[in-house]
């Protein structure tokens, strides 16, 4: 094999402990995205919404926002994010991460606008906020779904990638380098 086609290969242990990962940062954004609510069974806004239901997606959020961080930086600080396949990975990579971070910040906007709901004096305030509400949480929810394409977007290029792996299979025993030269006894003369 060629050495510039060996730089471009992520070994595939690498590969598929970061598709394991990748999967399972995806699943838990597609879940929390699904599962985090605002509106109640007739999709209206409680009279009173928890403000500390709320503030726990918010936290959740940015759970989920600093496990995408530290891996993009990981990936970002290891060689593999220099080949083909690798810059197109840190690419989703980044974009789960700025998606992640406006997803906690629309969630903590929405416990916010909670907390103001009591202190609302008219109707037309109640009114305000509680679209507000719903348009921020909407908006949320919508980033971590779109964390989530992300991730399976960066997925999708190392499956690839594992594809490439097939036309240069890894050197059987009988094919790998031979073994250095025996070392000087440490006997001297």
């Amino acid at each position: 094999m060629k050495p510039d086609i060996q730089r471009e290969l992520i070994p595939r242990d690498d590969t598929l402990r970061l598709l394991g990962t990748l999967n399972t940062m995806k699943a838990k954004f597609s879940d929390s995205a699904q599962t985090w609510q605002l509106l109640d069974e007739s999709d209206h806004v409680p009279a009173e919404p928890s403000f500390t239901e709320l503030f726990q997606h918010t936290t959740g959020a940015q759970d989920l926002s600093r496990d995408v961080l530290r891996l993009t930086a990981d990936f970002a600080a290891s060689p593999h994010s220099t080949n083909r396949a690798g810059r197109a990975t840190l690419a989703h990579l980044a974009t789960a991460s700025t998606m992640s971070a406006h997803a906690a910040s629309h969630f903590a906007e929405t416990a916010e606008a909670a907390l103001g709901l009591p202190r609302s004096s008219s109707p037309t305030d109640q009114h305000y906020l509680k679209n507000r509400m719903v348009i921020d949480h909407a908006t949320a929810r919508a980033y971590l779904r779109r964390t989530s394409e992300s991730l399976r977007d960066a997925a999708k290029e190392l499956h690839g990638h594992l594809d490439f792996h097939r036309f240069f299979p890894a050197p059987s025993h009988r094919e790998s380098p031979v073994p250095p030269p025996p070392r000087p006894s440490g006997r001297h003369r």
